[in-house]
């Protein structure tokens, strides 16, 4: 395990969520930039009440985050096409 590094976002861009969010109630599409980013790739919802389950899952692990942004979002986008349903 390790710390998530503050402007990263990587795990809110590339990942589908099928569960409703805040300001996305459909969920978010693998690849589309989550609405609760701000500019600098931070969450504005952390730790907020309404901070979905499914992204307090989530524990950054060097094998998915890499050690950096760029490397995180091309492990995770290829972890998600690889997952994707037929």
């Amino acid at each position: 395990m390790m710390q998530c590094r503050p402007g990263c976002g990587a795990c809110c861009i590339a990942p589908h969520i099928s569960s409703a969010i805040p300001g996305m109630p459909e969920g978010k599409p693998a690849g589309v930039r989550c609405i609760n980013l701000d500019a600098g790739n931070n969450c504005l919802i952390w730790q907020r009440d309404d901070y979905p389950l499914v992204c307090q899952d989530f524990t950054a692990h060097r094998e998915h985050c890499a050690d950096n942004r760029l490397q995180a979002l091309q492990i995770l986008t290829r972890m998600e096409d690889e997952t994707r349903p037929d």
